[in-house]
């Protein structure tokens, strides 16, 4: 038995690579919220789409390298906090 179609189903939005780079640096510049906000994008889909792109370049790097880039995006983020609380 097959189910009848929904005609009021929307299907997702695809958005091009070049695109989520984009509002992931716009994100990275204003915060995730901001770049939310004037996108008209969920803050949960640009938070998924960097966790993507973050595994994926942690996969291409060399395992001993990892604790000191861990070191360094933690030291940019610690640099961010502060000129935020300023």
């Amino acid at each position: 038995m097959t189910r009848p179609s929904n005609p009021t189903k929307t299907t997702r939005k695809q958005y091009s690579e070049e695109y989520r780079k984009d509002v992931l640096a716009l994100a990275l510049k204003v915060g995730v919220s901001v770049a939310a906000k004037q996108l008209g994008l969920h803050p949960s889909q640009i938070y998924g789409w960097r966790s993507k792109v973050k595994l994926h370049q942690s996969q291409e790097m060399p395992r001993e390298s990892l604790p000191q880039r861990m070191l360094d995006l933690s030291g940019s983020w610690l640099s961010r906090q502060r000129s935020w609380q300023s």
